[in-house]
């Protein structure tokens, strides 16, 4: 009896033993995967900086650029592509980012669209030089702008090479008898330095020496620039005064390069100002400059305008715009100017991936001609793509920030925020 008793108590303790070791190893390995799943959840949670945007570190701490606390970074790029990134609705209202379908941009009536100001006509501006050695004695010019007539008088001069001219001419004058061809000689060496024939007969009627001489203005125009001051020495042919005659003047356009093969001398360009915003005045293309500006990557275009009534003044904005011939499908793609960003090489816009969530990707495109304040896309876009064409420039800040492709980063990666050159605080 005892025996079985013992048997029975044997029995038990070996089940319990055998249940512990099969069912407690199970919930030791039940609590230590639970334990590893929460540390994987944990590490999950990346910490960036407010700051420092491309700082990501996998434990809270302080930024090692500008010592700021770290914050949560949030974890918006689940199920997205390598090169896309989303934007908070929030920011996308603050921004006013906007979007565009992609269709066809090109009608009938194809509009060209130039921006430029009114110049001088360098072929009516004239320079008054002076005739002979001397110091500026006295101007009658003291401002630019001012309206000058032929004859007017300018200034004076004091020329000791003029007064012994003159001294000259009073002797010759008394040989004239007898030495004719000298007095003839000395009198047309003063006509040389244009001295009127009223004032040559004038010193040789009263025999007195003239210190200072007038420079009249040999033709008529606005004074656009003076180039001497009273007291000055001026030699023979320096120029004084610079006379621009506006009744003609020069519109000035700076043309893009992919907008040269559109022009073409003769072409009539319709021109508009801010000053009379209601008249158009008409002209034709008149030069294209052969050089492009290597610096602005655009050609200089010109046109005449006649200006009787003056109301056009040298350094006025102006628009022009001209029918442009296009051979060019109506199924052309046209995409907004402001949806375009330029890197010099590359021409780049940002196409918003998702209709239903502000996720967004850079697309590299080569475009063409600008025409009616667009740009033909010449590859990388499809009709119905979805383009940012208000706020892109803010998008791609964003883009930056994020580590994505952008305008300055074709590759993406870590970008730069202007704190790296400072020590941390």
């Amino acid at each position: 009896m005892n025996r079985n008793i013992i048997y029975i108590g044997l029995a038990v303790i070996a089940g319990l033993l055998a249940g512990y070791l099969i069912f407690g190893n199970n919930a030791d390995e039940k609590i230590t995967e639970e334990h590893d799943h929460s540390q994987e959840m944990e590490s999950a949670q990346m910490w960036t900086c407010s700051m420092d945007p491309q700082i990501m570190q996998p434990e809270p701490g302080d930024c090692p650029i500008c010592g700021m606390d770290l914050i949560p970074a949030e974890s918006t790029d689940e199920g997205m592509a390598t090169g896309q990134f989303k934007m908070t609705r929030n920011a996308m209202a603050l921004a006013d980012i906007r979007t565009t379908k992609v269709g066809s941009g090109i009608s009938g009536d194809n509009t060209l669209k130039l921006s430029g100001t009114i110049e001088e006509n360098e072929k009516a501006v004239a320079t008054q030089a002076s005739y002979f050695d001397g110091r500026i004695e006295k101007l009658f010019i003291n401002f630019e702008g001012e309206e000058v007539r032929v004859g007017q008088q300018l200034a004076t001069i004091y020329s000791p090479e003029l007064i012994a001219a003159q001294q000259e001419l009073i002797t010759a004058t008394n040989l004239k008898e007898s030495q004719p061809e000298l007095y003839i000689a000395v009198r047309n060496k003063l006509k040389l330095w244009k001295l009127s024939e009223k004032e040559v007969e004038q010193i040789e009627k009263s025999g007195k020496v003239q210190e200072n001489f007038p420079v009249y203005a040999n033709v008529s125009g606005t004074v656009s620039e003076i180039m001497v001051e009273a007291g000055d020495y001026v030699k023979k042919g320096s120029p004084l005064f610079k006379l621009a005659n506006l009744g003609t003047v020069w519109a000035v356009f700076d043309a893009y390069e992919n907008q040269v093969s559109l022009l073409k001398e003769g072409q009539e360009i319709d021109i508009v100002t801010k000053s009379y915003p209601d008249k158009k005045f008409n002209a034709k293309i008149s030069f294209i400059d052969p050089i492009l500006n290597s610096s602005t990557r655009t050609i200089e275009v010109r046109a005449v305008l006649n200006n009787p009534s003056g109301r056009f003044k040298p350094g006025m904005f102006v628009a022009g715009s001209l029918a442009v011939a296009s051979n060019k499908r109506h199924d052309t793609m046209v995409i907004p100017e402001s949806a375009v960003l330029w890197t010099g090489e590359r021409s780049v816009v940002y196409i918003k991936t998702d209709p239903d969530n502000p996720t967004f990707e850079m697309r590299e495109i080569t475009v063409g001609d600008a025409v009616n304040r667009g740009y033909i896309v010449l590859s990388g876009l499809e009709y119905g793509d979805e383009i940012v064409t208000n706020g892109t420039f803010t998008i791609d800040a964003a883009a930056q920030l994020k580590g994505k492709k952008s305008m300055m980063n074709e590759e993406g990666g870590t970008t730069t925020t202007g704190h790296e050159g400072h020590d941390g605080m």
